[in-house]
């Protein structure tokens, strides 16, 4: 994980986050933690990581999701070369790999 991120202050963040028990208290808990705009930006950037994950194109992405291709290339370096938190929480929600093709 990066350094710069492991703080206390994230830490707490996380803690705080890690009580919520269902989405309804999500979308109470984060409404007031991030603005719309924040919070529209990270679910468009889960989206784009679910749809990398599915092999769709980056055209593809972009006219579903309206993902700049700068987003798109950034969530795909993540799922690349992150510390796979993405495959962490894919495989917590039961999404399987893509098959490969033939």
């Amino acid at each position: 994980m990066n350094k710069k991120i492991r703080t206390e202050a994230v830490e707490h963040l996380f803690q705080a986050i890690l009580t919520l028990e269902n989405t309804e208290e999500c979308f109470h808990f984060f409404e007031d933690l991030c603005t719309v705009n924040e919070l529209l930006s990270l679910s468009q950037r889960f989206e784009v990581a679910c749809m990398l994950r599915r092999r769709d194109t980056y055209l593809k992405i972009a006219e579903k999701t309206g993902a700049s291709t700068a987003t798109i290339s950034r969530v795909n370096r993540s799922l690349n070369y992150g510390d796979d938190g993405y495959a962490l929480v894919f495989a917590r929600m039961g999404l399987t790999e893509p098959e490969e093709e033939a």
